[in-house]
């Protein structure tokens, strides 16, 4: 019996190891990122309302939690634009998907290019979403965000000294912060909403 139970469970771990491996929606996940992605560059509403499920749960990398419908709002109803505003180009690297039926686990790591006073800024975020098939249609029901830190030298990893260098030149200007009119000092993610951070951001 006890064989028995032990044969179920290695079958039933490679089926699951199996459907993760395969994806077989891999490449519309993907097409369907970039495509929001383009979107998101241009602050499209269109493109996050296809995006986003309307029961999403959205984490922003600055820890706030937010909604679909607080998303679109910020789209519909955004701030005056400044002319020192940069524009942000948003795309995806290191793209992984895992599928489970009509649930897959999309995770990458997002580029942010944005360019101010001629100097242009790369940013990067580790982005993680679950997305789930409905009537034929996939949709973003989850989203975690994450800042990817610029590693101080004493943090950087042994053997890894000549990779970090190189991401780390990257990052020394990682975001593109303004000042709001009530004095708060913010930058926009992939999302268009604003993520708070220390006044000395604005500063320097």
């Amino acid at each position: 019996m006890k064989h028995l139970i032990a044969a179920i469970v290695i079958v039933l771990v490679s089926s699951l190891g199996a459907l993760a491996q395969t994806a077989p929606d891999a490449a519309e996940l993907t097409k369907m990122l970039n495509e929001f992605l383009a979107g998101a560059s241009k602050n499209d509403p269109a493109a996050h309302d296809r995006f986003w499920a309307d029961d999403l749960i959205y984490t922003r990398s600055s820890g706030v939690r937010t909604n679909k419908q607080e998303i679109m709002k910020g789209l519909r109803d955004p701030p005056a634009p400044k002319s020192s505003d940069p524009g942000s180009i948003y795309s995806a690297d290191d793209i992984i998907v895992h599928q489970y039926g009509d649930t897959a686990i999309v995770a990458f790591r997002l580029v942010i290019e944005s360019a101010a006073a001629g100097a242009k800024k790369v940013a990067n975020n580790l982005n993680t979403g679950v997305f789930l098939k409905r009537d034929g249609v996939w949709q973003v029901v989850a989203w975690q965000s994450t800042i990817v830190p610029d590693l101080k030298p004493e943090m950087k990893p042994k053997g890894a000294v000549a990779t970090v260098k190189k991401s780390a030149s990257k990052e020394e200007t990682a975001h593109s912060y303004q000042k709001g009119s009530r004095g708060g000092c913010y930058y926009l993610n992939a999302g268009s909403g604003k993520v708070y951070v220390d006044h000395k951001y604005c500063q320097q």
